[in-house]
């Protein structure tokens, strides 16, 4: 069985832009950090903050992630298969852009997302998501700061 660590905070890295407002985040609040990736990264030097490299099988990350953050933890993640299998183990999900995925927002998250697979793969969608910006990095760190304060008081 895996190692759980409660209150966890778990990062899908490998193209996580706010990757440095966690760390902040979690030292203020005293919680344990996973960066997990496929291929090596830098992190903070900080015993709370951990680099987890799992390889580079399909879907290695997602499934070190899904099975391991449960009810207390919070998961950050701009993949939304890995949010809904996160939000279904009882997790806490954030997009990088601050968006909270809940049991009732992530089907329609996931028929989103299928359907604009599906525009890409006909060639009817050729452009990727919009520029990451400031306001989004604000909008995440609103809503890190928001999910902590209510997974203290235990909502």
């Amino acid at each position: 069985m895996a190692e759980v660590y409660p209150g966890a905070i778990y990062v899908d890295a490998d193209a996580c832009p706010v990757k440095n407002e966690i760390y902040a985040v979690a030292a203020r609040h005293g919680r344990k950090v996973f960066v997990v990736t496929n291929s090596g990264i830098n992190v903070p030097r900080d015993a709370r903050v951990e680099l987890v490299v799992v390889g580079g099988a399909f879907d290695a990350v997602d499934d070190w992630i899904a099975g391991r953050a449960g009810p207390g933890d919070i998961v950050v993640t701009a993949d939304i298969p890995l949010a809904s299998r996160c939000v279904k183990g009882g997790a806490v999900v954030l997009s990088p852009t601050g968006k909270l995925y809940t049991e009732d927002s992530i089907g329609m998250a996931l028929a989103t997302r299928n359907l604009m697979a599906d525009l890409r793969a006909a060639g009817e969608i050729t452009g990727g998501p919009k520029p990451f910006a400031h306001r989004d990095r604000s909008a995440f760190l609103s809503a890190l700061h928001e999910a902590i304060e209510r997974l203290k008081r235990g909502r």
